[in-house]
């Protein structure tokens, strides 16, 4: 199957959109919808990334998550270099349908290019938290995960980081 066959809905009314059996995702003026995706067991937040139509009806189509890269400006099939390929076992839309949840099985177990099983691996002191921690008004980050999965340099070679200044 291929993104050909999955058609989306034109974009007609609220009622529509937040009433109707009508998949009709609203992509950003650069053509993408936001995805966050997390494990579909445990829950656990793994990445937040983009779609383009295509992905989207990849992901559809194939039950495997594809994604836009921003960085690279290009259509990602997600563990196709790294192996670690994300089976979509549901895909929920939210009420305005401008973004998309993703609950995954990873094969592998990881889903951050760093190593790290989730993309979110640090976490942000908060309130009083932040309040007792912080030197000069700096946020310190802390480390939520410290063993990583794998070795990036061992699954990416010398690809480029696809992270940006």
């Amino acid at each position: 199957m291929s993104a050909a066959t999955v058609k989306f809905q034109a974009r007609h009314s609220i009622e529509q959109v937040e009433e109707s059996s009508d998949l009709a995702p609203k992509f950003d003026d650069r053509g993408l919808i936001t995805v966050v995706t997390t494990d579909a067991d445990s829950g656990e937040l793994l990445m937040q990334g983009y779609m383009n139509a295509e992905a989207l009806g990849l992901t559809i189509s194939t039950g495997e998550a594809h994604y836009y890269s921003r960085s690279r400006q290009t259509l990602w099939h997600k563990g196709a270099t790294s192996g670690f390929v994300q089976h979509v076992r549901e895909l929920l839309v939210d009420d305005d349908q401008d973004c998309i949840w993703l609950r995954v099985d990873v094969t592998g177990g990881a889903s951050c290019h760093v190593g790290y099983r989730s993309c979110f691996y640090r976490r942000v002191p908060v309130g009083d938290e932040f309040e007792r921690n912080q030197s000069a008004g700096h946020v310190d980050l802390e480390w939520t995960d410290t063993e990583k999965v794998f070795d990036p340099e061992d699954v990416y070679g010398k690809a480029p980081n696809p992270t940006q200044l």
